[in-house]
């Protein structure tokens, strides 16, 4: 890495840090540790949700605040609060499931808000639901705003046209994204990434692009790594990631962070 100085370590989780079975191996937490220990921050983040980061940002050696909901969400992991919402509202919420419905009807939605989640009766969780799900339609789901807009078909049809198909219809009124290969579409509200969330972090704890290393699997990582001086894509990333990194490093079950923070912080 070319940077002569490293101040802010900025990773996603899931399929980068996070291995496929859910955990963060031990020579990954060591190497996040050397880097707290020699005086750079690490900030996590994520399209996760923060009710899915709380255990994690406990366990890791990282800033107790947490980028989530793909920069839609600053979250405070230490307080359980959140700092900042870039929400969509009501009414482009309304606007995008029409535009949406009307490009490809067969869609189901659901959506995150700060600390709920809905979804319509057909669309299909892979994970476990929240107590308080809320079961509606969608027009009833984003009558109240909504921090992302989730879109799947059931059943799944090609993802890259999905994602176009999606960004075509959405235009201007949301950012439109991926952060898997399992037929899983996210909106957020316009101007809202990971990147330009970390962009506002490191102007309030005075960190210069330049002194930002960066790492990420999928196309939601796209701002992030363009943002970063050094940007890093794990090998298991999707092909148009891996095309704008400076560097790609092994995978993320071959601890691919991990190796290039021990070259960074000179971990022997």
């Amino acid at each position: 890495m070319p940077a002569p100085l490293v101040r802010l370590v900025a990773t996603d989780l899931d399929g980068t840090l996070v291995r496929p079975d859910g955990t963060v191996s031990a020579r990954t937490r060591a190497a996040l540790e050397v880097a707290t220990e020699r005086g750079a921050r690490v900030v996590l983040v994520t399209a996760r949700p923060p009710r899915w980061v709380d255990e994690l940002a406990a366990a890791l050696a990282c800033d107790e605040v947490v980028i989530c909901a793909n920069g839609a969400l600053v979250y405070d992991a230490a307080r359980r609060r959140v700092l900042r919402h870039d929400a969509i509202s009501a009414e482009v919420g309304t606007e995008l499931v029409t535009r949406l419905r009307s490009e490809l009807p067969e869609l189901s939605f659901a959506i995150e808000r700060e600390s709920s989640f809905g979804h319509e009766p057909t669309y299909c969780c892979t994970w476990e639901r929240p107590e308080d799900t809320l079961v509606a339609p969608a027009e009833e789901l984003v009558a109240a705003g909504c921090t992302k807009l989730l879109c799947q078909t059931v059943p799944p049809v090609d993802h890259e046209v999905l994602v176009k198909r999606c960004q075509a219809a959405a235009g201007d009124l949301g950012t439109v994204t991926i952060s898997s290969l399992d037929g899983l579409v996210e909106i957020a509200a316009p101007g809202v990434s990971k990147g330009a969330a970390l962009a506002r972090r490191c102007l309030e704890l005075g960190i210069e692009a330049s002194e930002v290393v960066a790492f990420g699997d999928m196309l939601n990582d796209r701002s992030l790594l363009a943002f970063a001086g050094w940007g890093v894509a794990v090998d298991n990333a999707h092909l148009e990631l891996k095309a704008i990194a400076d560097e790609v490093t092994a995978r993320c079950d071959e601890d691919g962070v991990a190796s290039v923070l021990e070259r960074i912080f000179t971990i022997r």
